[in-house]
């Protein structure tokens, strides 16, 4: 998977130059970089999001791809706004926008997220529970994806060498990710793009350190 590219002395300041590389390309990437490369299609819950008592939910377990899918959104909508609840309180203030994205919604407290329902904006919920339930007492039309029943070893492939192709240093061979690599990836963490992600970081890493 990885083999040196070039160990001229000019450039040995860069540790990733040897692959034609910049950075550890599975190292933590902006928001901004994360919309970028997500691969996932977005025009038609934009299109639905035209509709102000449109919710949509995207319903999944972590690192499985619903805060990317947010993020796409976000990169999108100029309009729309993007608060993430975090695990402990305090809770922020929900930034209003058209829409309004809230990630990990369930952990919403109970006078935030009745003021949410109450916005009369479209909304955009990433969650692990399912809310459609408040949302259409609300008055919502709810459309809901669960994430990550499509993450197979075609998908993870093309996703994890944009991450390489992000990190390229200039042109020429770089690392490439095969399918038989992106098979055994799924056959370890089954959907789990995060733990892919993870676990060749590190693996880049021992690389790296090994040279």
């Amino acid at each position: 998977m990885l083999t040196p590219y070039d160990k001229s002395p000019s450039i040995d300041w860069l540790p990733w130059a040897r692959f034609n590389l910049h950075r550890n390309p599975f190292g933590e990437l902006t928001q901004d970089e994360r919309a970028e490369l997500a691969v996932v299609e977005v025009d038609y819950l934009i299109r639905m999001l035209g509709d102000p008592r449109q919710a949509i939910q995207f319903i999944g377990e972590c690192g499985r791809g619903k805060t990317t899918r947010m993020l796409k959104l976000r990169a999108n909508l100029p309009k729309s706004s993007y608060t993430y609840i975090p695990e402990l309180p305090p809770c922020p203030p929900i930034v209003y926008g058209n829409p309004i994205l809230v990630d990990e919604a369930q952990r919403l407290p109970r006078s935030a997220r009745r003021s949410v329902l109450r916005s009369q904006c479209p909304l955009v919920f990433a969650t692990h529970k399912d809310l459609s339930k408040p949302l259409r007492k609300h008055g919502y039309r709810v459309h809901t994806e669960h994430i990550g029943k499509g993450n197979g070893p075609e998908l993870v492939c093309e996703l994890l060498n944009r991450r390489i192709e992000a990190s390229r240093l200039r042109s020429g061979l770089i690392p490439v990710l095969s399918i038989e690599d992106a098979e055994s990836l799924v056959a370890e963490f089954g959907n789990d793009i995060r733990g892919m992600e993870n676990n060749l970081y590190l693996k880049f890493q021992e690389i790296l350190t090994g040279f």
